[in-house]
Protein backbone atom coordinates (compact mmCIF):
# COMPACT_ATOMS: atom_id res chain seq x y z
CA UNK A 1 0.00 0.00 0.00
CA UNK A 2 1.37 3.42 -1.02
CA UNK A 3 0.72 6.70 0.77
CA UNK A 4 2.04 10.28 0.61
CA UNK A 5 2.87 12.65 3.44
CA UNK A 6 4.83 15.84 4.07
CA UNK A 7 7.48 15.70 6.76
CA UNK A 8 10.66 17.16 8.24
CA UNK A 9 13.68 14.90 8.70
CA UNK A 10 14.72 15.22 12.36
CA UNK A 11 17.37 12.49 12.47
CA UNK A 12 19.18 10.16 10.10
CA UNK A 13 21.00 6.95 11.00
CA UNK A 14 23.13 4.81 8.71
CA UNK A 15 21.67 1.34 8.23
CA UNK A 16 23.29 -1.61 6.54
CA UNK A 17 25.47 -0.93 3.49
CA UNK A 18 23.70 1.96 1.79
CA UNK A 19 20.40 2.56 3.61
CA UNK A 20 19.31 5.10 6.21
CA UNK A 21 16.70 5.05 8.92
CA UNK A 22 15.00 8.44 9.10
CA UNK A 23 13.07 9.93 11.99
CA UNK A 24 10.54 12.22 10.35
CA UNK A 25 7.92 14.53 11.86
CA UNK A 26 5.02 14.32 9.43
CA UNK A 27 1.83 16.30 9.13
CA UNK A 28 -0.41 13.28 8.74
CA UNK A 29 1.12 10.70 11.08
CA UNK A 30 3.22 12.55 13.63
CA UNK A 31 6.66 11.07 14.23
CA UNK A 32 7.48 8.07 12.08
CA UNK A 33 10.55 5.98 11.28
CA UNK A 34 11.23 5.50 7.58
CA UNK A 35 13.70 3.27 5.79
CA UNK A 36 15.37 4.88 2.79
CA UNK A 37 16.90 2.09 0.74
CA UNK A 38 20.10 2.80 -1.17
CA UNK A 39 19.99 6.51 -0.28
CA UNK A 40 23.71 6.62 0.56
CA UNK A 41 24.72 5.60 -2.94
CA UNK A 42 25.88 8.44 -5.23
CA UNK A 43 23.12 8.12 -7.78
CA UNK A 44 20.20 7.67 -5.43
CA UNK A 45 17.25 9.91 -6.40
CA UNK A 46 16.25 9.95 -2.73
CA UNK A 47 19.40 11.68 -1.51
CA UNK A 48 18.18 15.29 -1.52
CA UNK A 49 14.80 14.71 0.08
CA UNK A 50 16.09 12.32 2.75
CA UNK A 51 18.81 14.44 4.32
CA UNK A 52 18.71 15.95 7.79
CA UNK A 53 16.44 19.03 8.05
CA UNK A 54 14.88 18.44 4.63
CA UNK A 55 11.16 19.14 4.46
CA UNK A 56 9.93 16.74 1.80
CA UNK A 57 6.95 15.04 0.29
CA UNK A 58 7.45 11.34 0.89
CA UNK A 59 5.81 8.56 -1.05
CA UNK A 60 5.82 5.57 1.27
CA UNK A 61 5.28 1.88 0.87
CA UNK A 62 3.70 0.44 3.99
CA UNK A 63 4.10 -3.22 4.83
CA UNK A 64 2.91 -4.54 8.19
CA UNK A 65 3.36 -1.20 9.90
CA UNK A 66 6.83 -0.55 8.47
CA UNK A 67 7.44 2.32 6.06
CA UNK A 68 9.89 2.32 3.14
CA UNK A 69 10.58 5.50 1.15
CA UNK A 70 9.65 5.00 -2.49
CA UNK A 71 10.09 8.66 -3.47
CA UNK A 72 11.18 11.84 -1.67
CA UNK A 73 10.71 15.26 -3.26
CA UNK A 74 12.32 18.09 -1.29
CA UNK A 75 10.01 21.06 -0.67
CA UNK A 76 12.50 23.08 1.39
CA UNK A 77 16.15 22.34 2.17
CA UNK A 78 16.93 25.47 4.26
CA UNK A 79 20.18 25.91 2.32
CA UNK A 80 21.64 28.81 4.38
CA UNK A 81 21.77 26.49 7.41
CA UNK A 82 24.05 24.10 5.53
CA UNK A 83 26.59 26.84 4.84
CA UNK A 84 27.13 27.99 8.46
CA UNK A 85 28.22 25.62 11.23
CA UNK A 86 26.63 27.73 13.99
CA UNK A 87 23.26 27.88 12.28
CA UNK A 88 23.38 24.17 11.44
CA UNK A 89 24.19 23.32 15.05
CA UNK A 90 21.31 25.44 16.35
CA UNK A 91 18.92 23.99 13.77
CA UNK A 92 19.99 20.47 14.78
CA UNK A 93 19.14 21.36 18.39
CA UNK A 94 15.66 22.45 17.29
CA UNK A 95 15.26 19.13 15.46
CA UNK A 96 16.33 17.12 18.50
CA UNK A 97 13.89 18.99 20.73
CA UNK A 98 11.10 18.32 18.22
CA UNK A 99 12.02 14.64 18.16
CA UNK A 100 11.84 14.39 21.95
CA UNK A 101 8.52 16.24 22.19
CA UNK A 102 6.75 14.47 19.32
CA UNK A 103 5.05 11.09 19.55
CA UNK A 104 4.76 8.14 17.20
CA UNK A 105 1.63 8.17 15.05
CA UNK A 106 0.28 11.28 16.83
CA UNK A 107 0.08 14.33 14.53
CA UNK A 108 1.26 17.60 16.10
CA UNK A 109 0.71 20.41 13.61
CA UNK A 110 1.72 23.08 16.14
CA UNK A 111 5.11 21.50 16.88
CA UNK A 112 5.87 20.87 13.20
CA UNK A 113 4.93 24.43 12.25
CA UNK A 114 7.00 25.85 15.11
CA UNK A 115 10.07 23.92 14.00
CA UNK A 116 9.66 24.86 10.34
CA UNK A 117 9.15 28.53 11.23
CA UNK A 118 12.23 28.51 13.46
CA UNK A 119 14.35 27.02 10.68
CA UNK A 120 13.01 29.62 8.26
CA UNK A 121 13.85 32.41 10.73
CA UNK A 122 17.44 31.15 10.93
CA UNK A 123 17.70 31.36 7.14
CA UNK A 124 17.16 35.13 7.08
CA UNK A 125 20.20 37.44 6.73
CA UNK A 126 22.04 37.88 10.05
CA UNK A 127 19.44 36.05 12.14
CA UNK A 128 19.27 36.97 15.86
CA UNK A 129 20.16 33.50 17.08
CA UNK A 130 19.64 34.14 20.80
CA UNK A 131 16.15 35.57 20.27
CA UNK A 132 15.08 32.81 17.86
CA UNK A 133 16.41 30.12 20.18
CA UNK A 134 14.59 31.56 23.20
CA UNK A 135 11.33 31.93 21.28
CA UNK A 136 11.53 28.35 20.02
CA UNK A 137 12.29 26.93 23.48
CA UNK A 138 9.52 28.77 25.29
CA UNK A 139 6.89 28.06 22.65
CA UNK A 140 7.96 24.39 22.48
CA UNK A 141 7.43 24.17 26.23
CA UNK A 142 3.98 25.73 25.91
CA UNK A 143 2.92 23.44 23.06
CA UNK A 144 3.97 20.42 25.12
CA UNK A 145 1.81 21.34 28.11
CA UNK A 146 4.32 23.31 30.17
CA UNK A 147 2.86 26.79 29.73
CA UNK A 148 4.14 28.93 32.64
CA UNK A 149 1.80 31.02 34.79
CA UNK A 150 2.81 34.60 34.05
CA UNK A 151 -0.14 36.80 35.01
CA UNK A 152 1.26 37.93 38.35
CA UNK A 153 3.29 37.08 41.44
CA UNK A 154 2.25 33.70 42.79
CA UNK A 155 2.31 35.14 46.33
CA UNK A 156 0.98 38.71 46.23
CA UNK A 157 -0.52 38.96 42.75
CA UNK A 158 1.63 41.91 41.66
CA UNK A 159 1.45 42.10 37.83
CA UNK A 160 5.10 43.13 37.50
CA UNK A 161 7.09 40.46 39.38
CA UNK A 162 10.85 40.33 38.89
CA UNK A 163 11.71 36.64 39.32
CA UNK A 164 10.90 33.45 37.39
CA UNK A 165 10.64 30.21 39.38
CA UNK A 166 12.02 27.55 37.05
CA UNK A 167 10.67 24.41 38.69
CA UNK A 168 7.08 25.59 39.08
CA UNK A 169 6.90 27.81 36.01
CA UNK A 170 5.55 30.74 37.98
CA UNK A 171 6.63 34.33 38.59
CA UNK A 172 7.24 36.03 41.90
CA UNK A 173 8.47 39.24 43.46
CA UNK A 174 11.92 39.03 45.02
CA UNK A 175 10.46 40.35 48.27
CA UNK A 176 7.88 37.54 48.33
CA UNK A 177 10.37 34.71 48.37
CA UNK A 178 9.50 32.43 51.24
CA UNK A 179 12.01 31.65 53.97
CA UNK A 180 13.70 28.36 53.15
CA UNK A 181 12.07 28.19 49.74
CA UNK A 182 14.09 26.05 47.36
CA UNK A 183 14.50 26.13 43.60
CA UNK A 184 16.14 28.33 41.03
CA UNK A 185 14.85 31.89 40.72
CA UNK A 186 15.95 33.76 37.58
CA UNK A 187 15.76 37.57 37.26
CA UNK A 188 13.12 39.15 35.05
CA UNK A 189 13.20 42.74 33.83
CA UNK A 190 9.93 44.32 32.64
CA UNK A 191 11.12 43.72 29.07
CA UNK A 192 11.85 40.02 29.50
CA UNK A 193 8.56 39.48 31.36
CA UNK A 194 6.64 41.15 28.53
CA UNK A 195 8.49 38.97 26.01
CA UNK A 196 7.62 35.80 27.95
CA UNK A 197 3.95 36.72 27.99
CA UNK A 198 4.08 37.47 24.28
CA UNK A 199 5.71 34.13 23.43
CA UNK A 200 3.12 32.20 25.41
CA UNK A 201 0.11 33.77 23.68
CA UNK A 202 1.00 35.35 20.32
CA UNK A 203 -0.18 33.95 16.95
CA UNK A 204 2.27 31.33 15.62
CA UNK A 205 3.22 33.38 12.57
CA UNK A 206 4.17 36.35 14.78
CA UNK A 207 6.36 34.38 17.17
CA UNK A 208 9.66 35.94 16.12
CA UNK A 209 8.25 39.44 15.54
CA UNK A 210 9.29 41.17 18.73
CA UNK A 211 12.10 43.47 19.78
CA UNK A 212 14.10 43.25 22.98
CA UNK A 213 17.08 45.02 24.49
CA UNK A 214 20.36 43.17 24.95
CA UNK A 215 20.07 42.65 28.71
CA UNK A 216 16.44 41.57 28.53
CA UNK A 217 17.27 39.21 25.66
CA UNK A 218 19.93 37.53 27.80
CA UNK A 219 17.41 37.13 30.64
CA UNK A 220 14.83 35.70 28.26
CA UNK A 221 17.41 33.28 26.86
CA UNK A 222 18.38 32.05 30.33
CA UNK A 223 14.76 31.57 31.37
CA UNK A 224 13.62 29.80 28.19
CA UNK A 225 16.51 27.34 28.00
CA UNK A 226 16.59 26.54 31.72
CA UNK A 227 12.83 26.13 31.90
CA UNK A 228 12.59 23.76 28.92
CA UNK A 229 15.49 21.56 30.05
CA UNK A 230 14.17 21.49 33.63
CA UNK A 231 10.66 20.46 32.59
CA UNK A 232 12.01 17.76 30.27
CA UNK A 233 14.55 16.64 32.88
CA UNK A 234 17.27 16.15 30.30
CA UNK A 235 19.97 17.85 28.27
CA UNK A 236 20.71 17.82 24.54
CA UNK A 237 24.06 16.97 22.97
CA UNK A 238 23.19 19.23 20.03
CA UNK A 239 22.83 22.16 22.43
CA UNK A 240 26.16 21.32 24.05
CA UNK A 241 27.83 21.32 20.63
CA UNK A 242 26.20 24.62 19.69
CA UNK A 243 27.53 26.22 22.87
CA UNK A 244 30.99 24.72 22.31
CA UNK A 245 31.27 26.85 19.17
CA UNK A 246 31.47 29.95 21.33
CA UNK A 247 28.50 31.62 19.68
CA UNK A 248 28.32 35.35 20.37
CA UNK A 249 25.02 36.45 21.95
CA UNK A 250 23.02 38.52 19.46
Amino acid sequence: MYTKTLGLVLRETEYRDSDKLLTVLTRARGKVTLRARGVRSRRSPLKSGCQLLAYSEFTLFENRGNFVVDEAVAQELFLPLRQDIELLALASYFAQVAEVLSREEDPDEALLSLTLNALSALCRPNPPQQKIKAAFEMRAACISGYTPLLDGCAVCGNTQPDRFLVRSGTVQCAACRQLGEEGLHLPLSPGSLTALRYLATCPPKRLFSFSLGEQSCRELSDVAETYLLTQLERGFFTLDFYKSLGVRPV
